[in-house]
């Protein structure tokens, strides 16, 4: 076997010998070669010198070593050094005297040297260096790899001779089948002649059988070899190891005698002292535990203690006391496992008890007599309501108070009506059954008086309201500055917690109120810094006391709740004291929202109290009864309900609209009234008018001396006097003379109706100017119809229009243009400012009456301009002088002059002559050059001039007209 494996002698030399051996690219290799523990056939004795002498099979596998000339791989690893190798029936013996032995040097092989490859490697040399410049360019196949590659494929290929029986996981000889399998009993039999060839099969399958082992050991052998590092390391490391566990062993085992003397001797005593105060510490929390058990125990009787005496608030706040300290101290008492639960059905009956007591403290509060003097009915009582519905999270609660005001509302007309139709003895209550019906039985006084009386009424109504919202608001005013405070002191520890986290915190572990650090440990939820001692213990819920005697103090109790729920003490407005509790688990926006829609609730009693009083007003105007009323009585109507609705402004600090829409609803149907009888009366003056001149009489003189003097409103009635006052001529008007018609004077009365109309009801401005407005277009109007147009000719049955006619027109329209600016005045000081648009209808009312006024004017010259034309178109320049024509011009502006004075200002009457001149001019010029008479100084011009003399000096002899510049020099052509 030994020859079977050996290989033939080659020559080792030094490994620094590149001749001999060329190195390997280090990225080439299949795995660096290291200095492994050499496998040897002796036990290692921890020599250097001894492990390094022999050749190491795994550092120097893959080249010829000492071991390839005299045994083979398997001999090498099953340790073939030894004395005596045990021998079984499935391994190949070696011989029992086999012994490890000395190669000697061959005396046939000559010892070669350097030299003799001398020549070689001169000739291979630059050979080496093509091949390497060649190799970086294209990097060979490693051979290494390829010879690896080629053992791991013929060692595939000899385990595949071996039987798969012996590869299986659950192959065992002690299983029948497989012994058989493997050892056939027929090759061991030798009977029938056969045991010579018996005995030939047997040795036939023992070859075969350490053929198959000489395969699994090669590869066990390779496998081995390729893992040899960590194995032969960990084989060599084993006692060095052993050493260091004996060690360790004995060290541990003093150091377990040590700690045993000194828990005897140190920790024996301090912690038996430590169990003792634990054990003490548990049988006083177990004591405060059962006298919390019992008091909450009581929690049910006192809560019905509570309930009889209407103490709401401090019902609920026991009852979450109780639930915290059942949730926190006294969870898994199975006594109390249903507590919980009844108290919670009892904190629902106690919110339905505090709805219903609400709504019949709303009852009562709006159904009490209004003569009543207090404002708020058990204000205790109230604020106690208020708090326990916010603590309850019952936000709707005033939804309930807003219902019992619209019931009340009804009942105060209702008991109104009933009380004033129960005095007036003209209304049949049997006969007439419904109280509409005798409503409207009433007349303007009565009715007047009862709608006076519902809004006192009212007004003292909505005073109630207001005071007792005022007080539920203040409630929740409280709660809500309650809740700012608490966020303010909580950002304050925030930040003073921040400060003190700079403490040592070493100390403040070690040192916990003057306790060991084991109490520290038991109270886990204590905090580790305490700012007063004192304090502490009696607010924290697990304090521990801190004598002997302690324990029947109350301050030793471990109710968390009443240290967790801190009260602070607030006034309401009306003076009423309560106690705020830190359990108002409320959003400052759900708070404020709350206390918006309370005060959105006294907007709602306005509007409940405007709608009311309209259904009133609706019902009596069924019949028309308030488009009957005169101006008097709508003006007192419409003061009272301005009055009323500025009280409820001002008691709820909002409009409503609804009683004021009402009324403009109403002062519009009187305004249509009012100005429809006012148009239809001018429209009956004009037509009846004839346009003369009209005495004044005294009252309309006084009517327009208070215009005069600012106060535009008609003057009240004085009693008759002894001597009556004459009528005047004229109207004086700031001093000038106004020569008016009766229509005007009544127009001028109409005109301050509209005004002080305006003044009574404010209401109703724009519409009375957009009337008045009116009113004025149609007097310009119809006026300018009847005298311009001619129309009072068939109306009044005047045979015609006259001089004398156009000039009253005329001055009855500048009176009423002087006033027009003062009743611009007066709307203009009642209008809003948005509203100031529409005074542009006075501008256009007054240019149009100085339109027809300047339209009458030139009527009038018109009249003597056709005049001129008729009497100038026959004129002829020839003695007697002056002529008839002149004389006739003369005599007709005598009578123009005539009529027209005493009617029209002087300087107007001025002015007209001087344009009726000027077409006398033009007239005279153009006959003049018709006759071609010329200022020659001729015969013909002498008695032209002597005619204009006799023209001018009448002109100027009529009154008012003496200074009158005629220009007469203008008739003559003028000489080129």
């Amino acid at each position: 076997m030994a020859s079977s494996h050996s290989s033939s002698p080659v020559p080792q030399s030094n490994s620094s010998d590149v001749f001999f051996k060329k190195e390997m690219d280090a990225t080439k290799r299949f795995r660096p070669v290291q200095s492994l523990p050499d496998v040897c056939p002796k036990e290692p004795t921890g020599d250097a010198s001894n492990l390094c002498d022999s050749p190491s099979l795994v550092v120097d596998q893959h080249r010829w070593t000492i071991y390839h000339s005299k045994v083979n791989l398997p001999a090498a690893l099953n340790d073939p050094r030894l004395a005596k190798r045990e021998s079984d029936f499935f391994t190949k013996t070696w011989g029992v005297d086999f012994v490890d032995t000395e190669v000697t040097p061959s005396f046939y092989l000559p010892q070669i040297t350097k030299e003799h490859f001398a020549l070689y490697q001169q000739e291979i040399t630059p050979r080496e260096k093509v091949h390497e410049r060649c190799k970086n360019i294209c990097t060979p196949k490693d051979t290494f790899d390829r010879t690896l590659l080629h053992t791991h494929d013929k060692s595939r290929t000899d385990l595949e001779q071996v039987p798969k029986i012996f590869m299986k996981p659950d192959f065992a000889l002690e299983d029948s089948l497989t012994f058989n399998a493997v050892l056939p009993w027929s090759h061991f039999s030798t009977a029938g002649g056969k045991g010579n060839r018996d005995a030939a099969s047997s040795k036939l399958l023992q070859e075969k059988l350490s053929h198959y082992l000489d395969i699994v050991e090669v590869n066990i052998a390779h496998q081995i070899s390729l893992r040899s590092e960590a194995f032969f390391h960990a084989m060599t490391s084993q006692h060095e190891l052993q050493d260091y566990l004996r060690k360790t062993s004995q060290a541990v085992k003093l150091l377990r005698e040590k700690i045993s003397k000194i828990d005897k001797v140190m920790c024996e005593g301090s912690l038996r002292v430590l169990r003792l105060s634990l054990t003490r510490n548990n049988c006083i929390k177990a004591y405060n535990k059962l006298k919390l058990m019992a008091t909450v125990h009581q929690t049910q009787p006192t809560v019905q203690l509570l309930l009889s005496t209407s103490e709401f608030v401090g019902a609920l706040d026991l009852i979450a006391t109780t639930q915290e300290v059942l949730q926190q101290e006294l969870q898994g008492i199975h006594s109390f496992r249903h507590l919980g639960s009844q108290l919670c059905e009892l904190e629902k009956l106690i919110d339905k008890m505090m709805i219903a007591e609400f709504s019949t403290y709303a009852r009562n509060d709006l159904n009490r007599p209004l003569e009543d003097d207090c404002q708020i009915l058990e204000e205790e009582r109230l604020v106690s309501l208020v708090f326990g519905l916010l603590k309850q999270r019952k936000l709707n609660f005033y939804e309930i108070y807003g219902d019992e005001m619209i019931i009340t509302a009804k009942n105060i007309i209702k008991q109104c009506v009933v009380n004033t139709v129960s005095q007036i003895e003209e209304i049949d209550t049997e006969v007439v059954v419904k109280l509409a019906d005798q409503m409207r039985m009433m007349n303007f006084p009565q009715w007047f008086d009862l709608l006076k009386n519902i809004f006192s009424k009212f007004t003292i109504f909505l005073k109630r309201i207001k005071a007792t919202l005022n007080t539920i608001r203040s409630v929740v005013f409280l709660v809500l500055d309650k809740n700012q405070k608490t966020r303010d002191l909580e950002d304050t520890l925030q930040k003073n917690s921040a400060k003190d986290s700079t403490v040592d915190t070493e100390v403040a572990y070690l040192t916990h109120e003057g306790m060991f650090i084991s109490d520290a440990f038991s109270e886990g939820d204590l905090p580790l810094v305490a700012a007063d001692t004192t304090s502490q213990r009696n607010t924290s819920p697990n304090s521990e006391p801190c004598s002997s005697d302690s324990v029947s103090e109350p301050e030793c109790t471990t109710d968390s709740s009443s240290s967790k729920e801190q009260t602070s003490s607030s006034v309401t407005p009306g003076g009423v004291e309560m106690m705020i509790s830190d359990d108002m688990k409320l959003t400052d926006l759900e708070l404020v929202r709350l206390a918006n829609n309370i005060q959105e609730l006294l907007y709602n009693a306005s509007d409940i109290c405007h709608d009311r009083s309209v259904k009133f007003l609706m019902a009596r105007a069924k019949d028309g009864f308030l488009e009957k009323l005169n101006s008097n009585e709508f003006v007192a109507l419409s003061r009272l309900m301005e009055g009323f609705i500025l009280d409820t402004e001002q008691i709820c600090g909002r409009k409503s609209m609804s009683l004021r829409g009402a009324l403009q609803s109403q002062a519009n149907r009187f305004v249509n009234r009012f100005h429809e009888e006012r148009k239809t009366k001018l429209s009956l003056l004009l037509d009846n008018e004839r346009w003369k001149q009209a005495e004044v009489p005294a009252e309309f003189q006084d009517l327009v001396d208070s215009v005069s003097d600012g106060r535009i409103s008609l003057p009240e009635k004085k009693p008759a006097a002894t001597e009556e006052r004459k009528p005047t001529e004229f109207l004086i008007v700031e001093g000038q003379k106004y020569a008016t018609v009766g229509t005007v004077l009544l127009l001028i009365r109409i005109i301050l109706e509209y005004c002080q109309c305006v003044d009574n009801i404010p209401s109703i401005t724009t519409d009375m100017l957009t009337r008045l407005s009116d009113l004025l277009k149609y007097f310009n109007s119809r006026s300018c119809q009847l005298v311009l147009g001619a129309g009072a000719l068939q109306v009044v049955g005047l045979k015609t229009i006259t001089t004398k006619n156009l000039a009253l027109s005329s001055r009855c329209l500048q009176l009423i243009v002087h006033y027009i600016p003062i009743i611009r005045a007066h709307f203009e000081a009642r209008l809003q400012p948005k509203q100031f648009s529409m005074l542009r209808h006075f501008d256009h009312i007054t240019k149009d009456y100085h339109d027809h006024i300047a339209e009458i004017s030139a009527k009038l010259v018109a009249i003597m301009d056709s005049l001129f034309d008729k009497l100038l178109s026959k004129y002829e320049v020839k003695a007697p002088v002056p002529s008839a024509c002149f004389r006739n011009i003369c005599k007709q502006m005598a009578k123009m002059h005539e009529a027209i004075y005493d009617l029209l200002p002087e300087e107007q009457t001025q002015m007209l002559f001087l344009r009726i001149n000027a077409s006398y001019k033009l007239h005279l010029k153009r006959q003049l050059a018709h006759l071609n008479v010329v200022n020659d100084g001729g015969p013909l011009n002498g008695l032209v001039t002597s005619d204009v003399a006799f023209y001018t000096g009448n002109l100027q002899a009529l009154k008012g007209l003496n200074n009158l510049d005629l220009n007469m020099a203008e008739i003559w052509e003028q000489k080129r």
